[in-house]
């Protein structure tokens, strides 16, 4: 098997690994916190996402690009200094903004966020940012150097460490409050974030150490690494403003509809902190497709061979399509009942279905997005991702006092198909590819269907027939699985011939 199917695998069995921890540690969070403290921990969680892209996110676009470009070169010395160069500029922003927003977090958690009990929340983020940024610069070194294995391990291992400092001090310190509940969440996430900043750093040092790098051959200057990171940073920066303002507009505009403050709070946490983290449950394939084959399009863009990137991208549609469209069909028949069981919340699932197909847009949306960063066209996808949240947005404006959480459900919807069809027109001009609808959607989209249709009603007997949760899930899964095995053959697509073509391209793009 190649590297690059190797570490697809590996990563894909991470994440899912890892959406199977996080989707825990939010059902046991949320049952000692209530959705009224969800939905405040939502709402600091924009900070955080604005911080990082204000500080790091251009910078850790630029390490990943320019160490893969340095690295296809032979260029180990240009590596180490394109990551020295990016983590003195991240200081140099970071450390100054962060102690303003530090000094200006009660204004901030007022007059910004909408609540005061935010207002720890926000002070203790900025250790938890400074060291994220850290982690994250190291992380993307070793992406682009094609060692995907050591980040993936330490990631793992930080969500560990963070599920068990989040749980015990909420159990040891008890907080009564809701500020001091995101208090000690944010507390937790400081200490794993500790653990990874310190453990990438040491490992990517040992690896530098155990060989010789000669002096690098390509001088790597501040412009250079603006030249990618600017572009990337103050479009990510929009897109997390728009973000932002979305979750701060979300209970204030259910308010304004009619609904009590803390209804409203709870709902918003119901909704962004256990509905979707359940639909996200199957997605962390689209993460390590991505984080494997963005240095591998990066190195193929550079060759100019527009002929195998092409065909590669098609086949990364096609996969993430046969395996996330029945995924979606299966969670939007059992989530709600799924979570209303291990959250205790009656809410949960609320508008499901339309929310897993903007999930489903949304994974297509990601994996184009990787595919445009690998071709060196940031900034496109960037502007497509602003679209789209403004479309996001508009929908919270205009229809969440109306028609309270199915506005956010239509305007996800909506969003994630402008982001997504924006995003696989500029990979068509830019790739040179012949639009497939039925190959890469269709099949998929038809075989879901059924499983839909078909786990719907069997799934409903099962319930009338009051047969335990747990079997009736297995039995709908092992069902919806074989019926959605036999559409996809009748169709004349077989998963393991496209698994085949997969591994064979990537073959290719290592030639």
């Amino acid at each position: 098997m190649s590297a690059l199917v190797a570490g697809t695998v590996m990563l894909t069995a991470l994440g899912l690994f890892s959406q199977l921890v996080g989707f825990a540690y939010r059902i046991a969070l949320s049952r000692l916190v209530g959705a009224e403290t969800m939905g405040l921990y939502q709402l600091v969680m924009p900070v955080y996402s604005l911080f990082m892209s204000v500080t790091a996110v251009g910078l850790t676009v630029a390490v990943s690009t320019l160490s893969a470009r340095f690295s296809a070169l032979g260029d180990r010395g240009a590596v180490r200094q394109t990551l020295r160069r990016a983590l003195a500029c991240f200081f140099a922003v970071a450390i100054p903004l962060g102690v303003v927003t530090a000094a200006g977090s009660d204004p901030i958690s007022v007059y910004l966020i909408g609540d005061a009990r935010t207002r720890l929340g926000v002070v203790l983020l900025m250790p938890c940012v400074l060291l994220t940024g850290v982690e994250n610069l190291h992380k993307h070194c070793f992406y682009g150097m094609g060692r995907v294995g050591v980040p993936a391990a330490v990631e793992t291992m930080e969500q560990l460490i963070r599920v068990g400092a989040v749980l015990t001090l909420l159990i040891v310190l008890r907080p009564a409050s809701g500020e001091g509940k995101v208090g000690a969440i944010v507390s937790g996430m400081v200490l794993c974030e500790v653990f990874s900043a310190v453990t990438l750093t040491v490992l990517l040092r040992r690896h530098w150490n155990r060989e010789t790098v000669a002096p690098p051959r390509h001088r790597v200057t501040a412009r250079q690494l603006a030249r990618i990171a600017l572009p990337v940073g103050m479009t990510s920066l929009l897109g997390t403003l728009l973000g932002s303002a979305n979750a701060v507009l979300i209970p204030a505009r259910l308010v304004a509809g009619g609904m009590e403050a803390s209804k409203a709070m709870a709902s918003f946490g119901v909704m962004c902190g256990m509905t979707l983290p359940l639909l996200s449950l199957p997605t962390g394939f689209v993460g390590a497709l991505c984080l494997v084959l963005v240095p591998e399009l990066v190195r193929k863009t550079e060759e100019g061979d527009r002929r195998g990137v092409g065909r590669l991208l098609g086949r990364m549609l096609q996969l993430t399509s046969a395996l996330l469209a029945p995924a979606m069909a299966l969670l939007a028949v059992i989530g709600p009942t799924v979570g209303q069981a291990v959250y205790h919340e009656p809410e949960v699932g609320s508008h499901i279905t339309w929310l897993a197909v903007g999930m489903l847009l949304s994974c297509w949306q990601s994996v184009l997005s990787g595919a445009l960063n690998g071709m060196g066209l940031q900034k496109q996808g960037a502007v497509n991702a602003i679209l789209s949240d403004a479309v996001q947005l508009a929908f919270t404006v205009f229809t969440v006092s109306k028609w309270g959480m199915g506005g956010f459900a239509a305007g996800f919807v909506l969003s994630s198909l402008v982001g997504m069809g924006l995003n696989l027109q500029c990979v068509i001009r830019a790739a040179g590819l012949s639009l497939r609808p039925y190959r890469w959607f269709g099949r998929p989209l038809l075989g879901a269907g059924l499983v839909w249709a078909w786990c719907r009603l069997f799934f409903r007997i099962l319930q009338d027939a009051q047969f335990p949760l747990m079997g009736a899930c297995g039995l709908c899964a092992a069902m919806g699985t074989a019926l959605y095995i036999a559409a996809m053959q009748a169709q004349g697509c077989s998963l393991k011939g496209t698994f085949a073509a997969l591994k064979r391209n990537m073959r290719r793009t290592q030639r």
